[in-house]
């Protein structure tokens, strides 16, 4: 393979992120989801690939609802993403308010607490604050439980204060279709939301939007799928790949049998081998429990990782390819060593494939569906 044509020559690896296939994935779920739009979720720098680039992209293609985690997460995309809705999931830390309100921010309010802090603020502030009401209905992490519930239920003027853009809980298994706790989660918000003030409702998650109509609501919240992770892990993904990662070759040496490479001497040759060291490690958020697992690809062929993963190298068996030389690239994220393939290898889930990719990795974004790369002086190469 060869690397984008504006890449340095002194980058040890490269990632392209491409927007156009995110967009094309909002889209499709848009289509799929019946009940009304899809947010973008770009929390955790939209799942490591650089929300700085990913929320505009959507923005320009329609998308008027987003998602972070925190605060200081929402402030650096909110100026690029007018006229939309942008909601901080991990609700309103105390003495947040002011900087909410100045910034246009949409909390969600995952506690009683949170609802009286918030009321509070509409009240000094004479108008009735937006904002996302969390109900919890089989998480347990965030989101008001069954007492706080029961609470507000019976006293709506709690919410005094607050204009509720929607009531929002979040699925413990959707990628499980088959899990009976997505139907016990659908009937408990449906329970939950008619005895609270009338509000529009979001429910499904990536996933969640392929369990059906009768998951579907007045907003939809899909991250991973918009990124081209499977949300219907066992069967064929219907999201296009968003991401490529490729690592250069710095040196191909000889390894007579017997011999050993890496640290602790964890993979010795069983033949004469040529091993080649690439320019990528766990400091780059290549895992080291990769190390003997995963396989990079060379001109369409699997090229073996043997040895350990190390901070800054990894070593690849490149004996069945004589062309691999120093200054070639090996494909270690793409179309056939996908995040999800990738994170079967590492014993985890596409999600902290992705979310883990390093800022030493040289980015490359593309915008168009055509390939061609973003103006460079704005984009190209920017640490996301």
């Amino acid at each position: 393979m060869t690397p984008p044509a504006e890449t340095p020559p002194d980058a040890g690896a490269v990632l392209e992120i491409d927007l156009a296939a995110i967009v094309a994935n909002w889209r499709k779920l848009g289509a799929r989801h019946r009940g009304g739009p899809v947010a973008g979720v770009v929390k955790a720098d939209a799942y490591g690939l650089g929300a700085l680039h990913v929320a505009p992209a959507l923005h320009e293609a329609g998308c008027r609802h987003f998602f972070v985690a925190l605060l200081e997460e929402a402030l650096p995309i909110r100026p690029l993403l007018p006229g939309a809705l942008v909601g901080v999931l991990n609700g309103l830390m105390p003495g947040s308010e002011k900087d909410f309100l100045a910034h246009d921010l949409t909390p969600v309010l995952g506690s009683l607490a949170e609802v009286e802090s918030w009321a509070a603020a509409g009240r000094r502030a004479g108008r009735r604050l937006p904002a996302i009401l969390h109900v919890d209905t089989g998480m347990a992490r965030l989101g008001l439980d069954r007492r706080e519930l029961a609470t507000l239920q019976q006293d709506h003027a709690r919410l005094d204060g607050i204009a509720l853009a929607y009531i929002m809980t979040h699925l413990v298994a959707s990628e499980l279709a088959d899990d009976a706790l997505n139907e016990q989660q659908r009937a408990r918000f449906q329970a939950a939301c008619a005895a609270l003030p009338p509000a529009r409702r979001s429910l499904a998650n990536s996933s969640g939007i392929f369990l059906g109509d009768g998951f579907a609501s007045d907003l939809a919240r899909p991250g991973a799928a918009l990124y081209g992770i499977n949300p219907t892990p066992g069967a064929a993904n219907p999201m296009r790949q968003a991401v490529r990662l490729s690592a250069r070759v710095l040196q191909v040496r000889k390894v007579a049998p017997g011999e050993s490479v890496g640290y602790n001497a964890s993979w010795h040759a069983a033949r004469p081998s040529r091993v080649a060291t690439a320019a990528l490690g766990y400091a780059d958020g290549f895992h080291r429990s990769l190390s003997g697992r995963a396989t990079a690809y060379f001109d369409g062929r699997p090229v073996p990782l043997v040895g350990r993963v190390s901070m800054d190298l990894t070593t690849f068996d490149v004996t069945e390819h004589p062309t691999v030389t120093p200054g070639a690239w090996l494909e270690v994220i793409g179309a056939a060593c996908t995040p999800d393939d990738v994170a079967a290898a590492a014993g985890t889930n596409g999600y902290e494939v992705l979310t883990s990719l390093g800022r030493r990795l040289h980015r490359v974004y593309r915008a168009q569906a055509d390939g061609a790369q973003v103006d460079g002086a704005h984009i190209h190469g920017a640490q996301a």
